[in-house]
């Protein structure tokens, strides 16, 4: 992970989740479908930015024989070191500028990475999150609802809010009762979910 030198200075914060190639333009479980979100999470990087916002890359990036495999009929996806792993071409740009740290995980939830941890413990004075990212009812929703879980932990009064027009889940034509659950549970967390 890039070092920042001081987290404390940022209030707010934009994570974007899993825009890797293993889920947009290649590997086994890649819809080409979720690519129509770049454009939309491109505005909301800008926006970000302009804030003064921290903005964090979330890669999905597993070891060759990663346990998750198992639950995904033993598909291995976003391999570290491979093409998969790395952000799409669209987005990569942004992953160098200032006020940005990309993050890899090996499960699907950002909330379990080390790296994670550390960066919001020491983000401490995060008033506002947004996030986007793939897939909707898997890791957007297991990380989203792990980060509000955590600052209730810690009686930390941070708004949270998933831009539903920037994020996106595979074969999402016949995983819509799943969608719908995960943005429902969302909402029942207190996570505000909002779209231009």
């Amino acid at each position: 992970m890039k070092k920042i030198k001081n987290l404390e200075v940022y209030e707010g914060m934009l994570i974007v989740v899993d825009m890797v190639n293993g889920f947009v333009r290649e590997g086994a479980l890649h819809d080409e479908a979720i690519a129509r979100i770049i454009p939309r999470q491109i505005e909301l990087i800008k926006e970000a930015h302009a804030k003064g916002y921290l903005v964090v890359f979330v890669k999905d990036t597993h070891d060759e024989y990663a346990v998750e495999f198992r639950r995904f009929n033993d598909e291995k996806h976003c391999v570290r070191g491979t093409k998969e792993a790395e952000l799409v071409d669209e987005l990569k740009p942004y992953e160098d500028e200032d006020d940005t740290i990309s993050i890899e995980k090996n499960s699907t939830s950002f909330m379990e990475s080390p790296e994670f941890r550390e960066l919001i413990a020491n983000a401490n004075n995060i008033k506002q999150v947004e996030e986007v990212g793939c897939c909707t009812d898997i890791c957007d929703f297991n990380g989203i609802m792990g980060l509000s879980n955590y600052y209730d932990q810690w009686n930390r009064d941070v708004d949270i809010i998933v831009h539903e027009d920037a994020i996106a889940t595979f074969n999402e034509e016949n995983r819509g009762e799943y969608v719908d659950a995960a943005k429902l549970l969302m909402k029942l967390q207190g996570i505000q979910l909002v779209k231009k």
